[in-house]
């Protein structure tokens, strides 16, 4: 006879397996594409021409009017692109976003409650953090990672530091990154990157320009490539 797989404790499993299955797939894509925009419209389109220059997740940020529904609309269209939400405020914005399709959740800042109901429903979180002190917590809370923003003003210096002291932190530096200094925030230890305007240009998205967001996260993917290729040639 084989037994049943339910109860609490095999649900508890399966949602903790999915939560770190997302949390690795963010980890491989290495740059999370930061879309905020004016309207929803023409985001499906937008992640097509991410997937098509080799980027593999994106969030859509809630100030983003219509959010959600693009959410929905880019998880139908695009299953192979990780989406998740950002721009998180409190728990309640984590559930909705969840709800309509959000893998994964992205906050500006520290928020204790929002890691507790996106871990009931297996989406991991990248957790903004002003301080050390913050982005402990965050991580005994249980967030994935942590979103270290603006990372051009924290400097390269100070994600380094950080590391060298707490290595069990994942940072995700947001807000500076451009395709010429990744392989410096890959180099210091970060498994991944957020990229906003650097990436995804409200005024590229208002021209619906995407053969120039395919071209730009080209040049994001293969800088991706660059630096994982220099670390494994560190490591041999």
């Amino acid at each position: 006879m084989v037994a049943c797989r339910t109860g609490a404790g095999y649900t508890r499993r399966l949602v903790v397996n999915e939560m770190g299955v997302v949390a690795g797939q963010l980890a491989q894509a290495g740059v999370i594409a930061i879309v905020r925009a004016a309207s929803a419209e023409g985001l499906v389109e937008a992640a097509g021409a991410l997937y098509a220059g080799g980027l593999r997740a994106m969030e859509v940020t809630l100030n983003t009017p219509g959010a959600l529904q693009a959410i929905a609309a880019v998880r139908a269209a695009w299953p192979e692109m990780v989406c998740g939400a950002g721009t998180v405020l409190n728990a309640g914005d984590a559930v909705a976003a969840i709800g309509a399709g959000a893998q994964f959740i992205v906050t500006p800042t520290l928020q204790i409650e929002t890691i507790a109901v996106c871990h009931a429903r297996g989406a991991p979180v990248v957790m903004g953090c002003a301080s050390p002190t913050e982005a402990l917590a965050a991580h005994r809370a249980g967030a994935a990672f942590i979103k270290v923003f603006p990372a051009g003003r924290f400097g390269l210096s100070h994600i380094a530091a950080v590391l060298e002291e707490l290595p069990q932190l994942r940072l995700v530096p947001t807000g500076g990154v451009t395709p010429e200094n990744l392989h410096e925030f890959f180099a210091a230890g970060c498994p991944a990157v957020g990229v906003g305007s650097n990436l995804v240009s409200k005024g590229m998205l208002a021209a619906r320009d995407w053969a120039g967001l395919t071209a730009a996260a080209r040049r994001f993917a293969e800088a991706v490539a660059a630096a994982r290729s220099a670390q494994a040639a560190r490591r041999s």
